[in-house]
């Protein structure tokens, strides 16, 4: 298990000295770990990181000696090394905090829909998709559950508690809010620019 204190660079450092670590190049290493971030955030993302995993064993394996498995093998280890736990520990956490957090933070989620709404109605403004991205994030963040748990916390809490799908609220508060304002700056981008105002000169005949 890594010391929590540790920084990137630490943990970096511990999995390169790993056995695995040791026997991969700096390229080979880089990629690793650069892989293993992309699967750390899939299974806080999604809570699954097995297809992700796969598509990136495989297309790393692609130019090196090494088949599929045995690639998969390496950005498991140099995985482990990294974050102190397994990719399936990592997703068993996520998901027993899901179950344990869901029937007490309803409101919570609640009040994130509610700021979901707002990000696309108050300005500077933004799409539906970003605003729900955004809160779901911080939601997951702040409860250490999985983003996807937290829109459908987010979607749960908003439809029993307003009536409707969050989904309809935010499209039609982007009609209302966001839509208008991109239009605004459109118009405010393609005003031509005001020409200086020439003096007239008269030519004696």
């Amino acid at each position: 298990m890594i010391d929590k204190t540790d920084t990137v660079d630490d943990r970096r450092t511990q999995a390169r000295q790993s056995s695995t670590g040791q026997s991969l190049t700096e390229s080979q290493f880089d990629e690793t770990w650069a892989i293993s971030g992309i699967v750390a955030r899939e299974i806080h993302k999604s809570g699954s990181f097995r297809e992700k995993l796969s598509d990136y064993a495989h297309a790393f394996a692609r130019n090196e000696r090494f088949d599929t498995l045995k690639a998969e093998t390496i950005i498991r280890d140099i995985f482990r090394e990294r974050y102190g736990e397994t990719m399936n520990q990592m997703r068993e956490g996520l998901m027993n905090r899901n179950t344990e957090i869901e029937q007490t933070i309803s409101s919570k989620a609640l009040d994130q829909a509610h700021f979901v709404i707002a990000l696309i109605s108050t300005e500077p403004t933004m799409p539906f998709y970003q605003a729900y991205d955004r809160g779901a994030v911080d939601m997951a963040i702040g409860h250490g559950i999985t983003e996807k748990d937290a829109k459908d916390m987010m979607k749960t809490a908003f439809a029993s508690h307003e009536g409707r799908e969050l989904y309809d609220a935010g499209k039609e508060a982007e009609e209302l809010y966001h839509k208008p304002t991109l239009q605004q700056r459109d118009g405010e981008q393609r005003k031509p620019e005001s020409q200086p105002h020439r003096r007239k000169t008269w030519s004696r005949s």
